[in-house]
C-alpha cells in the first residue's frame, strides 16, 4: 500500500501517544483523553494515518461537547 499524499511505498509503523482536549472555554471541565494509536507514517513526505482504539474512542464520544460550545471556540 502506498502513501495517500505522495504515492511512496516508504512507510513505517510506530506507536504513538497523544492527549486530546475538547475545544472551547465551556469544555474546560471535561478532562482530556489519552490516546495510544498505531501510526503509519510516510518516511518521504511525513503524511501520517492513525485510528483511535475503540475504548479511547468511546471516551471521546461520551465527552463530546455540544455543537454550540464548539462553535464558540
Amino acid at each position: 500500500m502506498s502513501c495517500l499524499l505522495c504515492g511512496s511505498a516508504n512507510r513505517a509503523e510506530f506507536g504513538g501517544e497523544m492527549l486530546i482536549h475538547f475545544r472551547g472555554l465551556k469544555n474546560l471541565d471535561i478532562p482530556p483523553v489519552w490516546v495510544f494509536p498505531e501510526l503509519l507514517i510516510c518516511l518521504d513526505c511525513g503524511f501520517s494515518q492513525f485510528a483511535i482504539p475503540k475504548d479511547q474512542l468511546a471516551l471521546l464520544a461520551r465527552g463530546t461537547p455540544t455543537s454550540e460550545a464548539t462553535a464558540t471556540s
